[in-house]
């Protein structure tokens, strides 16, 4: 036993972490490993509009969390830096309709926001494609989480507007890659004919880490961002076996090595062990649903909140509890029921109810408690 009882324990000034930023969601790795295959797709794809020309159009599907996201950042950097390539990513959680779209490439294009008010989308439009055709530019655009513009039925009219911006703006040359998780959405089937005719992608697929490649990811994760012996290897493949059990998702495994490190740091050591991963698990598991109930509107976390309250009632004793809320009518509360079912937080199914016919049955996709606490 040691004479000093803070022997082996972490000073006010000192930190498990190297470079805490490294566990953050919108870091992007120096090294991107087990994507080769995607990535040359993508950049087959794109290299036309190093040359000047239309690029080609790009669908690229997997499960939440297989590198989607990052690999096309990764390339728009490159295109920033070493072109004349304009490269906008839209995230259509947070923009989910045309106007927000074109609002979003505009900013991309002229670097500042259009007007707040009062600038029409046929505006809006004309202004970024004259931009790119007196200026010999050619822009490429990323709709990521692209199935949040089919839950609002506005898919069709922003990618028409994209793909025949050539017609409509005198050679305005833009490419388009679609990115979803959604992998029961076929993007081709649930466009209009208009866009079918004219959107004739090239699909790459982002399938899940396995563990090995979990492991290999969050072991160069780990090393950048904790200092030298923070973690050991039993530790890591623990916390690669976690991340495998939610689908693969290293956003999941990324988040769980960040509060593992600050649970360390909470109980002053200066590593992390089982019981830090074990502990921060329990938050961590839930990173989709944090994430998806940040971008709902107050109308759609009003319903999920009464939902979770009222857990096993049929759909129209919800609705009343929801017009109480928020005065909103049966159309819109149909509306956004459908759409927290596309997403994934509730499952809405029709089931005989004797005496009232048919009725939609809601329940909740995650623990109520867990989504109550993150609202």
């Amino acid at each position: 036993m040691t004479d000093d009882p803070e022997e082996g324990m972490l000073s006010w000034d000192e930190s498990v972490f190297r470079d805490e930023h490294v566990f953050e969601i919108d870091y992007l790795p120096e090294t991107f490993h087990h994507r080769d295959t995607q990535m040359e797709t993508l950049k087959y794809a794109l290299r036309p509009a190093v040359r000047g020309s239309r690029p080609l159009n790009v669908t690229a599907q997997g499960p939440p969390g297989t590198g989607k996201t990052t690999a096309v950042q990764i390339l728009f950097d490159e295109l920033r830096s070493e072109t004349d390539v304009q490269a906008v990513r839209v995230n259509c959680q947070v923009n989910s309709t045309r106007y927000a779209v074109f609002s979003r490439i505009f900013q991309g294009v002229f670097d500042y926001e259009p007007p707040a008010s009062g600038i029409s989308f046929k505006k809006l439009f004309s202004q970024v494609t004259d931009h790119l055709v007196e200026n010999d530019e050619v822009l490429v655009v990323a709709l990521d989480d692209v199935n949040y513009l089919f839950y609002e039925s506005e898919a069709s009219d922003t990618l028409y507007s994209l793909l025949r911006a050539h017609e409509e703006s005198g050679g305005a040359r833009i490419g388009v890659i679609v990115i979803s998780s959604d992998l029961e959405m076929e993007i081709i089937e649930e466009l209009d004919g208009r866009v079918q005719s004219v959107f004739r992608p090239e699909d790459v697929y982002f399938p899940k880490y396995d563990q090995a490649e979990i492991v290999d990811i969050l072991s160069e994760r780990a090393d950048r961002g904790f200092h030298e012996g923070v973690i050991d290897a039993p530790v890591l493949d623990r916390v690669a076996e976690l991340t495998a059990e939610q689908g693969g998702d290293l956003r999941v495994g990324i988040d769980l090595l960040r509060r593992a490190g600050l649970n360390a740091e909470m109980r002053a050591s200066p590593s992390v062990d089982m019981e830090d991963v074990e502990e921060a698990y329990d938050t961590s598991k839930y990173v989709h649903l944090s994430r998806r109930l940040q971008e709902l509107t107050d109308s759609e976390s009003a319903l999920v909140e009464v939902i979770a309250e009222h857990e096993g009632e049929q759909a129209g004793d919800i609705y009343e509890q929801f017009h109480d809320r928020t005065d909103l009518g049966y159309t819109r509360y149909s509306e956004i029921i459908n759409k927290l079912d596309q997403i994934d937080i509730i499952d809405a199914s029709y089931s005989d109810i004797e005496g009232r016919g048919r009725s939609r049955e809601l329940s909740l996709n995650y623990d109520a408690e867990a989504i109550l606490d993150r609202l």
